[in-house]
């Protein structure tokens, strides 16, 4: 794959955020610290609040307490556009625009959103595409592809617009078991490229292996954080322990 220029790191941190959908409490007093160049994996059982505590933290929903903060800055009274410009999301399912080119899916936001030339976007969008395996592909439309490779366009979308913070939510969940190794790798290489990064996974021996820091949640709340040997290793709640025994 190309050289590229690496990234401009920024710390991510979350301070007691609270969500409630009504009466469901979904988020209840989450605490994260992403440490600028690093990468940390989120785990737990389903409805644990893993996923919607990715979206709160770029504000697909608005947290009801808590703040957030991106390189030690409150980002909650900022435009949550903007904000998004800055943290790169890759969801579950692609959302690729099925009607539009590869190359335009990810083009798309840099000509709208960072107001680049078609020329200039095109550049960076080949680079990208290079940069995830796929620069072959750049005219095909997506339905053409199999879900690792438009897995590997959304992260090349995400990535064309220069995020200082990369999210994963469950990326490789809905991809059949021999697409997982590729896409997994991909996310490995830009850890191991200094991204700052948050993931959400399932793929245990992945966090074990790429992740600096683990953190297992359950009902809401951060039950156990530290470094993957600690986490995976020396458990020291119930809860964690009762969690690996079913999933490892």
């Amino acid at each position: 794959m190309s050289a590229h220029p690496t990234v401009d790191a920024v710390s991510l941190a979350a301070s007691d955020i609270h969500l409630a959908f009504g009466r469901n409490q979904v988020l209840r007093g989450v605490d994260l610290d992403v440490a600028a160049g690093s990468s940390t994996a989120v785990i737990g059982p389903s409805g644990s609040g893993k996923s919607t505590l990715l979206r709160t933290l770029n504000r697909l929903y608005e947290p009801d307490r808590g703040d957030i903060l991106l390189d030690g800055r409150s980002v909650l009274a900022d435009d949550p556009d903007r904000l998004r410009q800055r943290i790169g999301m890759v969801f579950q399912h692609f959302q690729l625009f099925p009607h539009r080119s590869v190359l335009d899916n990810v083009t798309m936001a840099p000509r709208k959103l960072k107001r680049l030339s078609t020329e200039q976007a095109r550049d960076q969008g080949m680079a990208q595409l290079e940069r995830v395996g796929l620069r072959h592909k750049a005219e095909a439309r997506p339905t053409t592809l199999s879900g690792g490779q438009q897995q590997r366009v959304a992260i090349a979308r995400a990535l064309a617009m220069s995020p200082q913070v990369m999210f994963f939510d469950e990326a490789t969940s809905a991809l059949d078991p021999e697409l997982v190794k590729g896409v997994l790798a991909l996310i490995a290489e830009l850890a191991a490229e200094g991204m700052t990064m948050v993931v959400v996974t399932h793929e245990m021996g992945f966090a074990r292996s790429t992740a600096d820091t683990v953190v297992f949640m359950d009902h809401g709340q951060v039950v156990e954080t530290g470094p993957p040997e600690q986490v995976f290793e020396a458990a020291e709640t119930e809860r964690l322990r009762r969690f690996l025994s079913q999933v490892l």
